[in-house]
C-alpha cells in the first residue's frame, strides 16, 4: 500500500501541470454527463411533481411497458437502426473517399475546401428545415417549380414517403461528411512520407499506394469512430427527423424514430417517467453494443481496439 501511494504521488508530481489544465474539463464533464444521471431513476418511478423524484413510488418496468407495448415499437425502432446504420455506412464511405481525395489534389485550395465542407455542420438543423421547406413546399417550392418549368407534375414532398429515405440520408451527409473528412484528412497527412517515397522508388502507382499504404494507416481512426458511432446506433437524429421533415404527419411511418416519437408523446401527454425510460432504454443498448463491437474487434485486431 505504501509503494502504491508512493507511486501515485511521484505520478502526481511528474503530471501535475496536465492534471491542473485538465480540471476544468473534467469538472464540467461530471457536472453536464454525469450528475445529471441520477435522474434516470425517474424511469422506474411513478413521478408526481407533488412528491419530487426522490418521494415519488417507484413502480418497475411499468414505464417501459408504455413503449415496448406500443403499436409503434417496431416501426421507430426499425427506423432508427437501419437511419443510423445508413447514416454510419454511407458517411464513413464518403468521408474517407474525400479525405484521400483532398490528400492528392493541391495543397493550394485545401483551406477553401475544408471551409465548404466544414460550414453546414455549423448550421442549426432548425435553419436546414427552413431551407428544406423553401426547396420542397408543394406550392412554392424551388423544385416544384423547376418541375413545372420542364412540363412534369408537382410532387407533395411531405405527403409522398418514398423519397425521404434518400432525402433524409443525404442531409445527413452533406451536415457532416466535412466534420469527418477533416478527421480523416488530418490522419492522412500524419502518415510517415517515407512510405510513399520507398513506394514510388518501388514502382507504386497512386491507387497502389492509397490501397497498400494510406488505408491501411486509416483502418485505426475509422475502427474507433466507428465504435464510437455504435454507441448512438439506438439514438436517432432528432433535428433531422423533427425539423427536416417538418414533423409532417404523413412520413411518420418512414421517416419517425425514437426520440421523436418520445419528445411527442412527452409534449402531448407530459408522461416524463415514459421518456426517462426511452431515454434509459437508448443509454444502456448503446452501451452494449459498444461493448459488444469493441469485444468483437478485439478479437480480430486487439491494437484497434478502445479497451
Amino acid at each position: 500500500m505504501k509503494d502504491f501511494l508512493k507511486n501515485e504521488m511521484i505520478l502526481w508530481k511528474k503530471n501535475r501541470g496536465l492534471t491542473i489544465l485538465t480540471l476544468p474539463a473534467v469538472i464540467v464533464l461530471i457536472v453536464m454527463c454525469y450528475l445529471p444521471m441520477f435522474g434516470i431513476i425517474i424511469a422506474f418511478k411513478d413521478y408526481n411533481y407533488s412528491l419530487g423524484i426522490l418521494n415519488s413510488p417507484w413502480n418497475g418496468f411499468k414505464n417501459f411497458e408504455f413503449f415496448f407495448k406500443s403499436s409503434d415499437a417496431w416501426r421507430i425502432t426499425r427506423n432508427t437502426l437501419l437511419y443510423n446504420s445508413a447514416y454510419l455506412i454511407a458517411g464513413t464511405s464518403i468521408s474517407v473517399l474525400f479525405a484521400i481525395c483532398m490528400n492528392e489534389l493541391s495543397k493550394r485550395w485545401i483551406k477553401v475546401y475544408q471551409t465548404v465542407m466544414f460550414i453546414p455542420y455549423f448550421i442549426s438543423w432548425i435553419v436546414v428545415g427552413y431551407l428544406m421547406t423553401s426547396f420542397l413546399d408543394t406550392q412554392y417550392g424551388l423544385m416544384n417549380r423547376i418541375i413545372s418549368t420542364l412540363g412534369g407534375n408537382t410532387i407533395g414532398w411531405y405527403n409522398t414517403k418514398a423519397y425521404w429515405p434518400f432525402i433524409l440520408i443525404f442531409m445527413n451527409i452533406w451536415k457532416y461528411v466535412g466534420y469527418n473528412t477533416v478527421i480523416y484528412y488530418a490522419t492522412i497527412i500524419g502518415i510517415d512520407p517515407s512510405y510513399y517515397e520507398a513506394a514510388k522508388l518501388d514502382g507504386a502507382g497512386g491507387i497502389q499506394m492509397i490501397k497498400y499504404i494510406t488505408l491501411p494507416m486509416l483502418k485505426k481512426i475509422i475502427i474507433i469512430l466507428f465504435i464510437l458511432s455504435l454507441g448512438n446506433i439506438f439514438r436517432g437524429d432528432f433535428g433531422l427527423h423533427y425539423f427536416g421533415t417538418n414533423n409532417a404527419g404523413a412520413l411518420y411511418s418512414v421517416t419517425d424514430v425514437i426520440d421523436t416519437y418520445a419528445f411527442r408523446a412527452l409534449r402531448q401527454m407530459g408522461d416524463i417517467p415514459m421518456a426517462s425510460a426511452v431515454s434509459a432504454f437508448q443509454s444502456t443498448v448503446g452501451c452494449i453494443t459498444i461493448l459488444i463491437a469493441n469485444r468483437i474487434i478485439k478479437k480480430i485486431d486487439a491494437d484497434a481496439a478502445l479497451l
